[in-house]
């Protein structure tokens, strides 16, 4: 069973696509969600023309990502975990996005529940 589906995301142009985790359909904490308090979305594509992707990841590997000129900061962050990555060129670049796109979701998925 895939525990990842695609959609339309809940913060962006229609023509984005979110993925969303079957398995957390709520967030657990909202540093890990593209659009707190709504559905879990922790990755969305820009649509066909852009190709950007815009994810959470912890604020260290948004900031190395950064720095290796792979991402930069959301411009709407509300936790410094907001990134946006640059979309792929090559192959080997769809590889690696692919594999931050994986850490986002693992990040997502993994994190705390907070509890009020």
């Amino acid at each position: 069973m895939d525990l990842v589906i695609e959609g339309h995301s809940q913060v962006s142009p229609p023509s984005s696509r979110a993925v969303f985790l079957v398995d957390v359909p709520d967030e657990h904490s909202p540093e890990t969600s593209l659009a707190p308090g709504k559905r879990l979305e922790p990755v969305h594509l820009h649509g066909v023309h852009d190709t950007s992707v815009h994810l959470c990841l912890p604020a260290a590997r948004g900031t190395e990502l950064t720095e290796l000129g792979w991402a930069e900061p959301h411009q709407y962050e509300d936790f410094g975990t907001e990134f946006m990555i640059y979309g792929p060129r090559t192959e080997a670049e769809l590889e690696f996005v692919l594999s931050i796109i994986a850490e986002s979701v693992s990040f997502a998925r993994h994190a705390p529940k907070v509890t009020e």
